[in-house]
């Protein structure tokens, strides 16, 4: 499991996070949902050492993510962040092949190589393996994106705002992706969403956060009620019963 005990990121005496206690279960799918600015990015770039923290303990299965040589860490977590500029002209095959690097520094085996075809496979981008990034439409970038992840091959995998820039179509594609990495693959996948029904369908697991702390954890069934949701977003929601579940109509 990913345990947080007594986590802090102070940026200024206004902007601070935590302090955060939290465990995610190991396996399926947890959304961190929550107003902009709240903190979950941060939350999750600190659970994937991309930010370090200024108290407590994070710990990845077992693993202290502070002290934990990155070579071992890479093995265990993978993350995406929203920010992903290659400056370099690379095709997909090559992008992904950079989640190879914590086994083969650069130097792919045809052990490497299977991985990362499966990955790509996996992302229904065969197709497109040897284009070039920027002749790949939005969606098709983004699913490059976490096929490189997938084929880092680790237990945990991070995903911040892998929808953005998406529209409705390849949203659904990418978190029905999501969904089978975590049930096929057996991938423990923590991803931050804006879409709370898109957290209300397909997580196992939503975590709220509000003003740099956690303030609800639960089943999409306990967190997806007017009362909750209507309290963390800070504007009138009512949860309705869809065809496929409960539904957060705010608009």
């Amino acid at each position: 499991m990913i345990t947080l005990e007594g986590v802090r990121k102070k940026y200024s005496s206004e902007v601070a996070i935590g302090p955060v206690d939290l465990e995610i279960p190991k396996g399926g799918v947890t959304a961190l949902v929550g107003p902009n600015g709240a903190g979950k990015s941060t939350l999750l770039t600190m659970v994937g050492r991309l930010l370090g923290i200024d108290e407590g303990t994070i710990e990845v299965a077992g693993y202290d993510v502070t002290s934990t040589p990155s070579k071992d860490l890479a093995r265990i977590v993978s993350i995406l962040r929203q920010e992903n500029h290659f400056i370099t002209r690379l095709t997909v095959r090559q992008l992904v092949a950079f989640g190879r690097f914590p086994y083969s520094q650069g130097r792919l085996t045809v052990e490497d190589e299977e991985v990362v075809s499966r990955a790509i496979d996996f992302l229904d981008l065969t197709d497109l393996e040897n284009r070039y990034l920027d002749q790949l439409s939005g969606g098709q970038r983004q699913r490059a994106y976490v096929a490189m992840v997938l084929s880092q091959e680790t237990e945990y995998v991070l995903l911040d705002e892998p929808l953005n820039n998406l529209d409705m179509r390849h949203s659904v594609q990418m978190m029905k992706h999501l969904r089978r990495a975590a049930e096929e693959l057996g991938r423990t996948i923590v991803i931050v969403l804006h879409d709370i029904n898109f957290a209300g369908h397909y997580a196992d697991r939503i975590c709220a956060v509000k003003d740099g702390s956690v303030v609800e954890f639960g089943t999409p069934a306990q967190i997806m009620t007017d009362e909750v949701l209507t309290r963390v977003f800070e504007t009138p929601v009512t949860v309705v019963e869809g065809p496929n579940g409960p539904l957060a109509v705010y608009y």
